[in-house]
């Protein structure tokens, strides 16, 4: 199949129009980048078009698509090498004709250019390489659950540094004491500070990854069996963790269940509720027994009962511990739990469905969804920009920092920009990013322009805005690093950017024209209209027997007639009212040496009948119609398509035209060597 040079914009269903350029789809996201020795040496232009030099990287990248030119046999011949460099000149003239008419200044073209850069700029960021890294990290842990018990030590309330000290001192003390042989759960019913901890002695039961808050769970997971982490700070507090077991991740189960409720602290209620479950376990011992029934009748979870009793699907660590451990011990579907305590009551559980954890691909989405909900969100932004200062040669100005700040923290917001003016302060330097001086006067500019969502937090209102005009200043510096040093980024932008530009010039000038041009399309179908005809046609009724054993009627009913337009009605009285599904039917005037049936049943007039895959057919063929010209409403949408490449056509030859075009012969030549079959 033949290779053409494409875009796939597929952010918006709008430029779908793409596909109607010649310049035809690729299915590749990203290009394979051709390299040759010659890119170290100063490049030489491809061709020149009026005053600009167009370069043979992007020619390059866009043949590069789904193509490896390394391998013999992804290599173009010369007849494909000329079509694709002149369909390439087509598009550069006329995104050149679309920057002439001011198409990129518009505002909508700029609002669609920012909306695709966006995205475009996603996958080459910092950020995106850190949270693919956590994505991976989460997915891995996620391979096993782990089992553990905590103890948690809490801050109180307005803690300050010497609090803090004592809080992670008490910490340590009780995991010397749990080392030295202390039972760790009953130092974590005596000392935690999670009140659940009275219960469950601080058993978490299994769990896997993003499951816990981020600091907890990498402390649990880089442990041992058995062993005791040192003290883990949260927004909680300080924890002590004990690692109890860990195994493969089970994955997902789908259950059903009946349950009787029972008044917390009420031993009534609680026997009532257990003999009760007792019965309704007996009952569904019975071979005649139905589940569905029995749930609807006696189950007291009002949300599941008239479905079944079913529940979502479930992982470890997804409820609580009692109904989890045994409905997780069912083995077979079908099978039914004895009856079980939980805080909510007592359950009859039965095994529905069981799958396996998910791939990569499959939970990619909320994996993500959920780190970016949870505290790994704010760590990944604090890597990014440290990365982004060290890359970036960033400093700051202490001096001048602490002179703001404190001007800021004593006095109103507006008297303080207008004691930093009136003081001369403007001039002084903030900081810099890659020897690019950031000064006051710009922080107090950026505060103004007010396009940032800054949120004080527990940051003062200075703090606060310098962190944001850093963070945005250290983005737009990553921005133009990559527009400079990143071939691949720099390149797919610069597809889309003229993609969007040709979209609107040949919507403008082909592809709407063509449509709202009525008279040109008469004019145009007038002058063309030897290319608008039909070939020889004739009437048929086709009918595709759907049941064998209607075929003997059918026959019987058609073997004596002639082709005339009310016989598919009289047909279907006949037949179709009682058996609907005995045939189909098709009728009309077709050209027959295309039609796939009429061409198979060698147009004879009368009746006949051929087998097509399998299935019986009765062909009933009437006159004949002699060739002639299709009428202008006939064949509109074939005129209106012609006419879009007419006036593509006029398009480009008033482009060569109007605009001097060079071609740089000896980059042709270099080019051709690297991408020809020779």
């Amino acid at each position: 199949m033949q290779y053409r040079f494409g875009m796939l914009f597929s952010m918006n269903k709008k430029y779908l129009w793409y596909s109607l350029l010649a310049l035809a789809i690729s299915c590749s996201p990203k290009a394979n980048l051709v390299k040759d020795d010659g890119q170290n040496e100063a490049p030489e232009p491809l061709m020149t078009i009026g005053n600009e030099d167009v370069y043979s990287d992007e020619f390059l990248y866009l043949l590069s698509k789904n193509r490896q030119f390394q391998e013999k046999e992804e290599k173009l011949s010369p007849e494909e090498f000329q079509e694709n460099l002149d369909l390439f000149i087509n598009f550069k003239l006329k995104v050149k004709e679309a920057e002439n008419m001011g198409l990129d200044t518009l505002e909508e073209f700029r609002r669609e250019f920012e909306i695709f850069k966006e995205d475009l700029i996603k996958p080459f960021l910092i950020k995106n390489s850190l949270q693919e890294g956590e994505l991976m990290k989460a997915y891995n842990r996620m391979q096993e659950v782990v089992k553990a018990s905590h103890i948690l030590i809490q801050f109180p309330n307005n803690a300050g540094r010497e609090d803090t000290i004592a809080v992670f001192r008490m910490a340590q003390k009780l995991k010397e004491e749990a080392e030295a042989g202390a039972d760790f759960n009953e130092l974590a019913y005596e000392h935690s500070d999670d009140p659940s901890a009275k219960d469950n002695r601080g058993s978490l039961g299994y769990f896997t990854a993003l499951q816990m808050v981020h600091q907890f769970e990498d402390a649990a997971y880089g442990l041992q069996i058995g062993q005791i982490s040192d003290p883990v700070l949260t927004n909680f507090g300080y924890h002590i963790i004990k690692l109890e077991d860990r195994k493969p991740n089970p994955g997902e189960i789908r259950v059903s269940h009946i349950l009787v409720r029972t008044q917390p602290g009420d031993p009534v209620s609680e026997e009532k509720a257990l003999r009760k479950v007792g019965d309704i376990y007996t009952e569904l011992q019975k071979p005649e027994s139905d589940w569905d029934e029995v749930c609807k009748l006696y189950s007291e979870d009002l949300g599941s009962k008239n479905s079944g009793g079913s529940l979502p699907w479930i992982g470890l660590g997804a409820v609580v511990p009692e109904f989890e451990r045994v409905a997780f011990a069912l083995t077979e579907e079908g099978e039914i739990s004895p009856p079980v305590k939980t805080p909510y009551g007592f359950h009859i559980i039965r095994l529905e469905e069981r799958r396996p954890i998910a791939s990569y691909e499959d939970m990619e989405a909320s994996i993500k969804s959920r780190i970016l909900r949870d505290s790994r969100s704010s760590m990944i932004e604090s890597q990014v920009m440290a990365i982004q200062k060290s890359r970036y040669s960033f400093v700051e100005n202490d001096t001048t920092i602490i002179q703001i700040q404190d001007i800021f923290n004593q006095n109103s917001r507006d008297e303080a920009k207008k004691l930093i003016i009136s003081e001369g302060l403007e001039e002084n330097i903030l900081f810099s990013v890659q020897l690019q001086d950031k000064t006051v006067g710009d922080l107090l500019a950026f505060i103004q322009a007010d396009k940032q969502n800054v949120r004080l937090g527990t940051k003062s209102y200075f703090e606060a805005w310098l962190d944001k005009f850093i963070e945005v200043t250290l983005n737009e510096t990553e921005e133009k690093d990559l527009m400079t040093n990143n071939e691949e980024y720099r390149l797919l932008l610069k597809e889309y950017r003229d993609g969007i530009l040709l979209f609107s010039l040949m919507n403008e000038n082909v592809w709407q024209k063509a449509i709202l041009d009525i008279e040109g399309q008469q004019k145009f179908y007038e002058e063309n209209k030897a290319n608008y005809q039909w070939k020889e046609r004739a009437r048929a009724l086709i009918v595709t027997m759907g049941k064998e054993e209607s075929v003997p009627a059918v026959r019987r009913f058609l073997s004596d007639k002639v082709y005339k337009p009310d016989l598919a009605d009289r047909l279907e009285n006949t037949f179709l009212l009682n058996n609907p599904l005995a045939f189909t039917m098709e009728e009309g005037l077709y050209e027959w040496e295309s039609h796939p049936i009429l061409m198979k049943s060698g147009i004879k007039q009368g009746l006949q009948e051929i087998k097509v895959d399998g299935k019986m057919l009765f062909v009933l063929t009437g006159e004949k119609v002699a060739p002639q010209t299709k009428d202008f409403n006939e064949t509109r949408g074939k005129v209106i398509q012609d006419y879009q490449t007419y006036l593509d056509n006029q398009l480009v030859n008033s482009l060569k035209e109007n605009y001097i075009l060079r071609i740089n012969e000896d980059e042709k030549k270099r080019i051709y060597d690297i991408v020809v079959d020779k």
